[in-house]
């Protein structure tokens, strides 16, 4: 069954008549009727009782009339949308964001991104460390990912989007709770609450760095994945931590951020995505993430290489 043919009975359908419906369809009436006895051939019924002056639907060609017209519809509508999958402003977009920023940008890209793109699925999966980002985007699970460089992936373009500095985060108790700012000496003897080691995060090997500039190592109690969890071991006193100053946003109770008095130690934010990725959606996405915070949008992107 061609799909033409569902247009010929349509025509005759709604004109009730051969000659108004090949005129409709700007062709001649006998290959119209032709096309027509070929329908009822293929459905083998009679669609339609013929006189000299007007056709009548058969009961049968009543039922088919309603089908035809849905089909027709749902053709027209999967071509429209196919248009606008092609121009970019329907489909899906999956991001992944590395914790500290999970209740800070996440929450401002996904409002931009519903405004801009309300045709758009999001998937939106916070909380990731860059081991687990890279590995969405090698396979496909992940369209984009805010993580924390270095990436050691060939195949991803990494744009530096934001540096920032490490801050304290302490137990509102704490004797330096109440300070403007916080000498990272003076947290020498303190328990800390640590994000993953073994390669899993950057921002513990930042902390560990920051904590031997400052003449100590630190000591290590608790190791945690998410920073909602780390933030909260921090609340319940069971340690100080230092995280990213934008989790500063994540407010729990019984918990306070302080800047650090003497460290000039930062964390670089990036953004990753496919090199190979020609998705008209992923520029009009990339588009959103440079109105919000400045990442250049025209700026060639740098693939990470696999380093010894």
């Amino acid at each position: 069954m061609e799909l033409r043919h569902l247009h010929y009975f349509l025509a005759v359908a709604e004109e009730r008549h051969f000659g108004r419906a090949a005129e409709r369809l700007h062709m001649a009436q006998p290959p119209l009727s032709h096309a027509v006895k070929q329908l009822e051939g293929e459905l083998g019924v009679t669609l339609f009782e013929r006189t000299t002056r007007r056709v009548e639907l058969t009961p049968a060609a009543e039922l088919f009339l309603q089908r035809v017209r849905g089909i027709l519809a749902a053709v027209e509508s999967a071509k429209t949308d196919v248009a606008r999958a092609e121009a970019g402003v329907l489909g899906r977009i999956a991001l992944g964001f590395t914790g500290s920023v999970t209740y800070e940008l996440l929450p401002r890209l996904s409002r931009v991104l519903r405004e801009e793109l309300p045709d758009v699925e999001l998937e939106l999966f916070g909380e990731m460390l860059t081991p687990r980002s890279v590995a969405g985007l090698v396979d496909g699970s992940l369209d984009l990912a805010f993580l924390r460089p270095p990436v050691r992936q060939a195949g991803l373009a990494v744009h530096v989007i934001r540096r920032e500095p490490l801050i304290a985060v302490l137990p509102e108790q704490h004797a330096l709770a109440r300070s403007q700012t916080v000498p990272l000496g003076g947290l020498a003897e303190e328990p800390f609450v640590f994000y993953p080691s073994h390669f899993r995060s950057v921002v513990h090997d930042a902390v560990l760095n920051a904590c031997r500039n400052a003449g100590f190592e630190p000591r290590q109690k608790h190791e945690v994945g998410e920073t909602s969890t780390l933030v909260a071991f921090v609340a319940a006193g069971l340690g100080v931590a230092l995280v990213p100053a934008s989790v500063r946003h994540l407010q729990i109770t019984g918990a306070v951020y302080r800047p650090l008095a003497d460290t000039t130690e930062e964390v670089a934010l990036a953004l990753a995505f496919r090199s190979d990725d020609e998705s008209v959606l992923l520029r009009r996405v990339l588009a959103c993430v440079h109105s919000l915070v400045g990442w250049p949008r025209r700026a060639s992107a740098s693939v990470s290489r696999p380093q010894p």
